[in-house]
């Protein structure tokens, strides 16, 4: 399970998806998040996914891999499915032993299934074609607006970057102390789902040192090459736009326009 964590890499290409500016990919991939719960119905769903299908195979990164990540979250998706199948009310279709399955239910399981979907879908895109570095960069200049009322822009955007390279170096670190603790006996795998939470406790301990001791190396070796922070720092490699990322955005706009036009067409979910 922890090997099919995709969160966090970066998948090495030469696509146009990988080419654009990331700050072009982080306003794509809000706009795609906000705008999958805009709607109900299937229509707008559709949209949804062929705007998400066809960037995915611009980027050529293997569906198999973002699909991968996508075993992370089931039981979180099984449990959110089964919520709001059971628990909405509404027109009665199914119902026994005191359990009540209902025409909303159905619809409403169906719709939270496919935003968590294609939620986790559209993310772990921008990941994949975007490096730790410039995904820093992008932030910091969207953010840029927000050092007039005093906020850290720079140090909010290399956190964020550093929690993001972070992700796959724990889930290989925890990967490693598991097998560790399995040639010495333990027992990870069978069991109730308590025993499992309980088998599990003992990876704790070693995994905060881990991390604690990997986040003391960073910082000292920040401080040893002097690093303080985004003021009078300036790029290697600034960040500019070109006409790929003024096409990207009209594409995002008629995908917006298109998203809620199907609010407005009077046409069953």
């Amino acid at each position: 399970m922890l090997r099919d964590m995709t969160l966090g890499q970066y998948y090495q290409s030469d696509s146009i998806i990988h080419r654009l500016d990331p700050r072009v990919k982080i306003c794509g991939t809000m706009l795609f998040i906000i705008s999958i719960f805009l709607f109900d119905k299937f229509t707008g769903y559709a949209v949804a996914a062929l705007l998400l299908f066809t960037a995915i195979r611009i980027s050529t990164v293997p569906l198999k891999y973002i699909v991968k990540g996508m075993k992370a979250i089931v039981f979180l998706l099984v449990i959110t499915i089964l919520f709001n199948l059971f628990l909405t009310p509404g027109d009665t279709l199914v119902e026994f032993h005191g359990i009540t399955i209902t025409r909303q239910g159905v619809l409403t399981s169906v719709f939270m299934g496919l935003r968590l979907t294609f939620l986790i879908l559209g993310s772990s895109l921008m990941t994949f074609t975007t490096t730790p570095n410039n995904l820093t960069d992008g932030l910091e200049k969207l953010l840029n607006p927000l050092k007039k009322v005093h906020v850290p822009v720079h140090e909010v955007a290399m956190m964020m970057s550093i929690a993001l390279r972070f992700i796959p170096i724990l889930l290989e670190e925890t990967d490693r102390i598991m097998k560790a603790q399995i040639a010495l006996g333990a027992d990870f795998e069978s069991g109730s789902i308590i025993r499992k939470a309980k088998a599990m406790v003992p990876l704790l301990v070693p995994l905060f040192i881990a991390a604690f001791r990997r986040a003391n190396d960073l910082a000292m070796a920040m401080e040893a090459r002097c690093y303080r922070g985004g003021e009078g720092r300036t790029k290697m490699k600034p960040l500019q736009y070109h006409k790929r990322d003024g096409i990207t955005y009209m594409i995002l706009v008629i995908y917006l326009a298109a998203i809620i036009a199907v609010g407005f067409i009077p046409i069953l979910p």
